[in-house]
C-alpha cells in the first residue's frame, strides 16, 4: 500500500480558528500540525489526518477467548490487529509499548481493509478484532475494515475502553458484531487519577450497547490491588450492571501485572479474583469469569438456572462443550446468552503471527 493521507471524520472548526476533534470526550483542540492526545489524529490545514490509517503494529490469529469473549462463537479463531496510540492515559497499561508509542516507524505492517478481510478469510477466521490498542482512535480504518469483512461474511470485534462521543459511537457500533469493553473501575476518582479520563462516558457506551444495539457485549475489569478491588466498589459495580445492562452480560475480572507506571504495585492474587467473582454472582450476574490466571472454574460457563457446567475451559482450550445446537442447557433447557454455533471451534490456545503483503 502506498503512503497516503487519510482524512478523518468527527471534527469542527472553532471560532478562534482551532480544530476540535469530536471523536471522544477529550475534545482536543488543535492548531495547524498538532496531534490530539491519542497522537494519531492530526490537523493538517482544514483536514483531520489519520496518521495510522492502513498501518498496523502487527497481525495475529488468536483464540476468541483471548479478547476476552466467552459467549461469541467459543473456540473460534479471530484475526487480530491494532495500530498505535490511545485516547486514555492509563498508568497501569498492559500494552503500553503499543498504546503509548510515539514512533510511527514501528508500524511496519501495512494493509488495506480489503486485504485484512481477505487474509482473515484465507486463514479460516470467524471474525476480525480491532484490538491491542483502542480502535476508537482509528475508528474510520476500523469501520472501513468492518465493511470489507462483512462483504466476505466475516464478523467484527472491538476491544475497547468505550471512551467515545455519542455520534461516533453510533456510527462505529453499527458496523461491529461483538465488543469487549473495559470498565476499568467504578469510581470517577480512579478514572481521573489513573486513566486521565472520566467514568460516565464509559457507562454511557455500555448502556447504549446493551439497550440500543444488537452488538454482543462482554465487559472486562482489570483488578488492581488497593485501587478498584474493594467489596464496596465491586458490589456497587455489579448492582449497576444488573440494573442497567441486565444479568446476562458476561463480566471478566482480570489479573493486573506490574507494568508501565505502576511497577511498584503487586500482581493481583487469585484470591482477589475469586472474591470478586463471588460478589458479582451474588449480586445477580449470570456469567462471571476470571482472567490472566489459571483457574478452570473461573474459565467455565455455568448454566444460570441449574448450575451445570456447560463450557469447561482450561486457559483457552475448550475441554467440554455441552450446549445444545440452539444454545440451550441440555439439562434444564435454559437459553444461554450469546452467539453460538452448533458446535464449538477447536482453535485452542494458539497464537499465530501473520504477514500481509502490502498492496
Amino acid at each position: 500500500m502506498e503512503d497516503a493521507n487519510y482524512s478523518g471524520r468527527y471534527w469542527h472548526l472553532m471560532e478562534d480558528g482551532r480544530m476540535q476533534c469530536d471523536l471522544c470526550p477529550r475534545d482536543c483542540r488543535l492548531h495547524e500540525g498538532q496531534r490530539g492526545a491519542c497522537f494519531v489524529r492530526m490537523r493538517q490545514g482544514q483536514q483531520m489526518i489519520l496518521t495510522t490509517y492502513g498501518r498496523s503494529s502487527g497481525f495475529c490469529i488468536d483464540p476468541i477467548e483471548k479478547k476476552p469473549l466467552n459467549h461469541f462463537y467459543p473456540g473460534s479463531s479471530v484475526f487480530s490487529f491494532g495500530t498505535a496510540g490511545c485516547n486514555l492515559a492509563c498508568k497501569f497499561c498492559q500494552n503500553w509499548d503499543i498504546s503509548k508509542s510515539r514512533d510511527m516507524h514501528r508500524l511496519m505492517d501495512q494493509a488495506s481493509p480489503q486485504a485484512i478481510a481477505q487474509a482473515a478469510r484465507q486463514h479460516g477466521c470467524k471474525s476480525v478484532a480491532f484490538t491491542y490498542n483502542d480502535p476508537v482512535i482509528f475508528a474510520e480504518y476500523a469501520m472501513d475494515t468492518a465493511d470489507a469483512c462483512h462483504a466476505l461474511g466475516i464478523q467484527t470485534v472491538a476491544v475497547t475502553a468505550g471512551y467515545m462521543h455519542d455520534q461516533p459511537r453510533r456510527d462505529f457500533y453499527a458496523k461491529i458484531d461483538a465488543a469487549n469493553v473495559d470498565l476499568k473501575a467504578f469510581t470517577e476518582d480512579f478514572y481521573f487519577k489513573l486513566t486521565g479520563a472520566h467514568l460516565q462516558p464509559v457507562l454511557d457506551t455500555l448502556a447504549y450497547l446493551a439497550r440500543e444495539t444488537q452488538v454482543w457485549l462482554e465487559i472486562t475489569t482489570l483488578l488492581i490491588p488497593g485501587q478498584n478491588d474493594s467489596d464496596t466498589e465491586l458490589i456497587a459495580m455489579s448492582q449497576w450492571l444488573v440494573k442497567e445492562l441486565g444479568p446476562d452480560v458476561p463480566l471478566h475480572f482480570s489479573a493486573f501485572h506490574p507494568d508501565y507506571k505502576m511497577q511498584d504495585v503487586p500482581a493481583t492474587p487469585l484470591a482477589t479474583l475469586v472474591r470478586a467473582r463471588d460478589i458479582a454472582l451474588k449480586q445477580g450476574l449470570h456469567y462471571v469469569y476470571t482472567g490472566n490466571v489459571h483457574h478452570v472454574e473461573g474459565d467455565t460457563t455455568f448454566c444460570p438456572s441449574c448450575h451445570a457446567k456447560l463450557i469447561v475451559r482450561d486457559w483457552y482450550d475448550i475441554k467440554e462443550y455441552r450446549l445444545t445446537p440452539d444454545g440451550h442447557c441440555p439439562d434444564c433447557a435454559t437459553a444461554i446468552a450469546g452467539r453460538f454455533d452448533s458446535q464449538a471451534g477447536h482453535f485452542g490456545r494458539h497464537r499465530i503471527p501473520v504477514a500481509i503483503a502490502a498492496a
